[in-house]
């Protein structure tokens, strides 16, 4: 990757739909050249996928929380990481370093609701602890970090 693909990414992460044309006049590149050159970061897999970011109030889910949780033991991790596939409410899971093992982003209609979704991850077999903070604001959202390395 060059200085070029990553201009080609930012363009793209501000909106997937751009269209080659618009990109080619943006970074002075002919719009083959950019076709070629998106084709080329699908392929190796640098581009993974073209997604939207949803206003989540306006469908309903008012709430976003983070939601920590330790683990009894490194054993849990594999069936935990399954168990949550399929709840549609937790959008994100990170495993992480610190004092707890996993973050859990929670996007969700209600405290009521949350309370609940609270009850099911802590019956999941393994989980010793959790602690929830609720989202006042998102200030920034960003899929991913986009820089030319140094």
């Amino acid at each position: 990757m060059d200085g070029i693909d990553y201009k080609i990414l930012k363009i793209l992460q501000k909106n997937a739909r751009e269209t080659a044309s618009n990109i080619s006049k943006e970074i002075h590149l002919s719009v083959s050249a950019v076709i070629e050159r998106i084709r080329k970061m699908e392929e190796t897999g640098i581009i993974k996928e073209y997604t939207i970011i949803v206003d989540e109030k306006k469908t309903g889910n008012g709430m976003t929380a983070l939601m920590e949780v330790s683990l009894e033991h490194p054993k849990y991790f594999e069936s935990f990481a399954e168990q949550i596939q399929g709840l549609d409410y937790i959008v994100s899971c990170y495993y992480q370093t610190g004092d707890f093992d996993l973050m859990l982003k929670i996007s969700c209609h209600s405290s009521d609701e949350l309370e609940e979704i609270h009850r099911q991850v802590m019956s999941i077999p393994g989980v010793s602890a959790t602690r929830t903070h609720v989202v006042l604001k998102n200030v920034k959202n960003i899929y991913s970090a986009i820089r030319k390395p140094e």
